[in-house]
């Protein structure tokens, strides 16, 4: 049953149109997809097909009329189907990001990016399939991208298990028709700012793979780079009328952040030791020194090594919102388009995973950004949810116009209309 209630604001002023108060749009929230388990990402179809994922069950399907599929031939050891027994979930990793084809309708080509131990080489990898007309089976297994990084069982560092930091969003640009895939860090220090390897990037390729033209990467970077230098951003959006993309970034214990990208860009995460003078890091990673455990005294914040650090790096891309300098755990975004929205239309949502790091308030909400025409600043504003409590995963605005969220949490996915 649907639930109604008058969006709360807290924060920025109310838009202003032709000298009047725009409105805010009153919203209901209605459980869609219930029952599940770590649900991760979710894509659509136009005709309402949803795509989700959960982190370790694999792939479902939920067609118009309301029914699931569990789509098989594309898993592993936990709760996935039989034919790709690499797949695993292990902490962080898992079945994450989920995209589908522009070209959909020609060629039934759905991609996802998993964690993966084939050949007993941990890997996260992006894989495209060929679903069939019933939307139960996928075949023709392609690995378009299997070399992005992966944090290992061996690693010492004392902060987040294996496979933290996998980044995992994928999404085709509506502008150029390209594939965006986000990684994380790994935990490995020298990891955002090494040439050759691709986690703590944000990478733009074709269907196969293969770097799209147009990329402009430092000299030496491996093609495929987009934008380098990244933390472990786990959202990227694209703005409706420039289509320009923008990251959402978990923060080291502090500052969350949108970013909009510039092709080339450098993020400004540096966790190498002996940079800036810092000494030795647990694991040769500094991405929580110095001790960043009085994220929530100002006094203390000057001290932290920073998310984007302008010092080091003058020409990285600045970020447009840092979550008050607080790290919540943000998750995914997407802009909101359609005059139903009202004040939000052509606004970012973007979602947190409700952690609160030592002192640091729990997130638990979605904020509406306005971004500035440069991308360099924004105004916010935070809906609460009354009714909804659970970590936010993924945020995707569906053909019928509505905002769709999955709740880690909870295990649902719920759909959002504005009256």
């Amino acid at each position: 049953m649907a639930k109604a209630f008058k969006a709360a604001l807290l924060g920025a002023a109310l838009a202003v149109s032709g000298g009047a108060i725009a409105s805010t749009p009153v919203l209901s929230t209605e459980e869609v997809v219930t029952k599940l388990e770590l649900p991760w990402d979710m894509a659509f179809l136009q005709d309402g097909t949803l795509f989700f994922t959960e982190k370790c069950r694999g792939l479902s399907v939920r067609l118009p009329s309301g029914t699931i599929n569990k789509v098989h031939g594309i898993g592993g050891s936990t709760g996935y189907a039989t034919s790709s027994a690499d797949l695993f979930c292990d902490g962080q990793a898992g079945m994450m990001g989920v995209a589908i084809d522009p070209n959909f309708s020609a060629n039934r080509f759905v991609y996802v990016y998993s964690s993966s131990n084939l050949n007993n080489n941990l890997s996260n990898r992006v894989m495209r399939f060929t679903i069939d007309a019933s939307f139960r089976t996928v075949s023709n297994r392609t690995d378009i991208v299997p070399d992005i990084g992966y944090k290992p069982k061996a690693s010492k560092h004392p902060f987040g298990g294996p496979g933290a930091h996998n980044g995992g969003r994928i999404r085709f640009s509506p502008g150029d028709g390209f594939l965006y895939v986000t990684t994380g860090d790994n935990h490995r220090g020298s990891g955002p700012m090494d040439p050759k390897y691709i986690g703590g990037k944000v990478l733009r390729v074709d269907r196969d793979g293969k770097a799209a033209p147009g990329n402009t990467p430092p000299a030496g970077f491996d093609p495929r780079v987009f934008t380098y230098g990244h933390r472990n951003p786990q959202g990227i959006a694209f703005r409706p009328g420039d289509n320009r993309p923008f990251t959402a970034e978990n923060g080291p214990w502090h500052s969350d952040e949108v970013t909009a990208l510039v092709n080339g860009g450098n993020a400004g995460w540096d966790p190498r030791p002996n940079m800036a003078g810092r000494g030795p890091c647990p694991d040769d990673y500094c991405g929580y020194s110095p001790n960043q455990m009085g994220a929530m005294d100002p006094k203390l914040r000057a001290a932290f090594m920073p998310m984007t650090d302008l010092k080091t790096y003058p020409n990285a891309m600045p970020p447009a919102w840092n979550n008050n300098g607080l790290s919540q755990g943000m998750f995914s975004n997407t802009f909101l388009s359609g005059a139903k929205w009202k004040s939000w239309d052509g606004s970012m949502i973007v979602g947190y995973s409700g952690i609160g790091i030592h002192g640091t308030p729990v997130g638990n909400r979605l904020d509406v950004l306005k971004i500035s025409a440069d991308g360099l600043s924004s105004t916010v504003e935070s809906v609460s949810w009354p009714t909804v409590t659970g970590r936010f995963r993924a945020a995707v605005q569906g053909p019928d116009g509505n905002l769709y969220v999955a709740l880690e949490d909870q295990g649902v996915i719920i759909r959002v209309t504005p009256e």
